[in-house]
């Protein structure tokens, strides 16, 4: 993970960076590959830190996470590009919501909910992303 952020921070110096008030095109990859740099760091230095965790138990695969996630990003694909914002980003959250054992469809229908909210006042009301919020085709 530490490779992979520092090359892409390199790869966004390409690119004008900007200020954080005047964002260039290359800003938000250079903080994302630094966000990604330093959660590998963490990662490794948990692990050198964590006594005998090669003696522990592995545990098993969670199929059902694994599946529900890629669903998930397929779904805000496709509705994205054919529905719109909103019924994305509900599809995308509440498939992934239910790849977790302890929640319930009630739970899942909640969070999609209030992430549907939180995407209209972030990405389209205060960033105005050039991304309807419903597709009428």
């Amino acid at each position: 993970m530490v490779v992979i952020g520092v090359v892409a921070m390199i790869m966004a110096r390409s690119y004008k960076i900007g200020t954080a008030s005047a964002m260039g095109p290359g800003f938000f990859p250079l903080m994302v590959g630094a966000v990604i740099a330093l959660a590998g760091v963490a990662i490794i230095a948990q692990a050198r830190f964590e006594p005998d965790a090669a003696s522990r138990e592995q545990p098993k695969a969670e199929w059902r996470g694994w599946a529900c996630i890629v669903c998930s990003l397929i779904a805000f694909i496709v509705l994205g590009q054919y529905a719109g914002l909103l019924p994305a980003t509900f599809a995308a959250v509440f498939i992934s919501a239910l790849g977790d054992r302890s929640n319930s469809w009630r739970s899942a229908l909640l969070l999609s909910l209030a992430i549907c909210l939180v995407a209209v006042v972030v990405f389209w009301w205060l960033l105005q992303v050039q991304f309807p919020l419903f597709v009428w085709n």
